[in-house]
């Protein structure tokens, strides 16, 4: 890499912070290291890393609420890693805003791909986010990730928005729920598909439920697409 990509690893456990410290380090990466939630954040306004591995249990703060904060601020790609690995933990990470989830023990070849991926994904996003998405009423602000339908603003997750934005971008277009797994999140998912159909049902209790509108539709057994015309 030309200038070094700088990344901050929060993690409590002294040994594996040194570890993966010293494998980002032999791979080019600037790093800088935090044991607890605070001090993370101290690091993270100061030295304005360009990618953040975030463990999920934190002393004192933790993680879900370190990486609410940040993303209050900064769009910067956040990796959580935790020990657990149930479903709604990934889901909880994810939906305050984190942008991939990986559980320990890992291997770090794992965790490097991953931390590629995500930079790419956000070079990419940053290239492209300068237009307004429309579709009916509704329009999505990608440079301020605003969305408004009429007069009413609509609160949405980083998952949520960035979800949102692809189905428009695609409006009219059947969308499988693999495809979306691979713009959405970033990278092939190992997981369950279902993750797609539960931010699905989240954007349609925040817009379709709400306003009483159908703008996202499903095709049973494809997958979902954002209507345009009228019939």
């Amino acid at each position: 890499m030309d200038k070094k990509t700088k990344a901050l690893i929060i993690e409590d456990e002294i040994k594996l912070a040194r570890f993966v410290e010293l494998e980002l380090k032999h791979e080019g990466y600037d790093v800088v290291v935090a044991n607890n939630g605070r001090k993370g954040l101290e690091l993270f306004e100061s030295e304005k890393p360009d990618i953040i591995l975030l463990d999920l249990m934190l002393p004192g703060l933790s993680g879900i609420e370190v990486c609410r904060r940040i993303r209050k601020e900064s769009d910067v790609p956040i990796i959580m890693t935790t020990a657990k690995g149930e479903v709604m933990d990934k889901v909880l990470g994810l939906d305050n805003g984190a942008d991939d989830y990986i559980t320990k023990p890992f291997a770090i070849e794992e965790v490097l791909a991953r931390m590629r991926v995500a930079l790419k994904h956000r070079k990419t996003s940053v290239s492209t986010n300068s237009s307004l998405l429309t579709v009916k009423n509704l329009s999505l602000d990608l440079s301020k990730r605003t969305v408004r339908l009429d007069n009413n603003s609509i609160e949405l997750t980083k998952r949520e928005f960035d979800l949102l934005a692809y189905l428009i971008k695609n409006k009219n277009i059947v969308i499988s729920r693999e495809q979306i797994l691979n713009k959405v999140w970033g990278y092939d998912y190992f997981g369950e598909t279902n993750v797609v159909d539960v931010y699905i049902r989240y954007l349609r209790t925040k817009i379709d439920d709400k306003f009483g509108v159908k703008f996202i539709h499903t095709i049973r057994g494809v997958g979902y697409y954002v209507k345009d015309d009228e019939d």
